[in-house]
């Protein structure tokens, strides 16, 4: 069984590169965020409670977040492994994680703050076909106008300068301790993660030896 985690900033590819990892080793990608606005979509007793946590400015405690990440592991569809993005992000999460689980590497994706922020601002989605586009990096071929359906594209309201220094301060603050914490348990394997998503897949799969 292969037990991975994804771990870096915002914009950092950790999505991505969680999705093309799992496919390659025959292993679930399992989301974090997916699965917190699942349950607020379904309005579940526990979606409940997140809302009221988001809604109110609050974070999802380590409770709920443990609660969803110990349901979602006991699923059929894991028995092989799992890549995990977005969980944990907080010591207590780690912990629990580590007491509960096995975990073979958690897999950190390097990226200056500087392409962190063209990433993030140049992202561009398309209204019609979902589509997403970057104007530093990907851009389409007529500006704000989607290559494929000929969609609008838009940038998401909170990919902002202002956005972008918070979620780097909340990462720097809540998450980097989680990734000290492992590198200290000999967990972490760096990937510097500014080339294209193929080589830093590459690096990946290097650095776990698969080849």
């Amino acid at each position: 069984m292969h037990h991975y985690i994804i771990m870096g900033p915002q914009g950092s590819g950790k999505g991505t590169q969680a999705r093309r990892l799992a496919a390659d080793l025959g292993i679930v990608a399992i989301s974090m965020g997916e699965i917190l606005r699942g349950h607020m979509a379904n309005n579940s007793p526990i979606g409940q409670r997140i809302r009221h946590h988001m809604e109110t400015g609050q974070l999802v405690t380590d409770e709920i977040v443990d609660q969803v990440i110990t349901d979602r592991l006991r699923q059929p569809d894991v028995a092989k492994g799992f890549v995990l993005d977005g969980f944990p992000r907080t010591p207590g999460q780690a912990e629990f994680f580590l007491t509960h689980h096995r975990l073979d590497a958690a897999i950190l994706l390097e990226v200056s703050e500087e392409t962190l922020r063209k990433r993030i601002l140049g992202r561009r989605l398309c209204d019609g076909c979902g589509k997403d586009f970057n104007v530093y990096f990907r851009p389409p071929k007529v500006e704000d106008v989607c290559d494929l359906c000929g969609g609008k594209l838009s940038a998401r309201t909170d990919d902002t300068p202002e956005g972008i220094r918070q979620r780097l301060s909340d990462y720097r603050s809540k998450t980097q301790p989680v990734v000290d914490m492992l590198r200290q348990k000999g967990l972490v394997l760096t990937i510097p993660a500014e080339s294209h998503p193929d080589e830093v897949h590459k690096q990946v799969l290097r650095s776990i030896g698969v080849e």
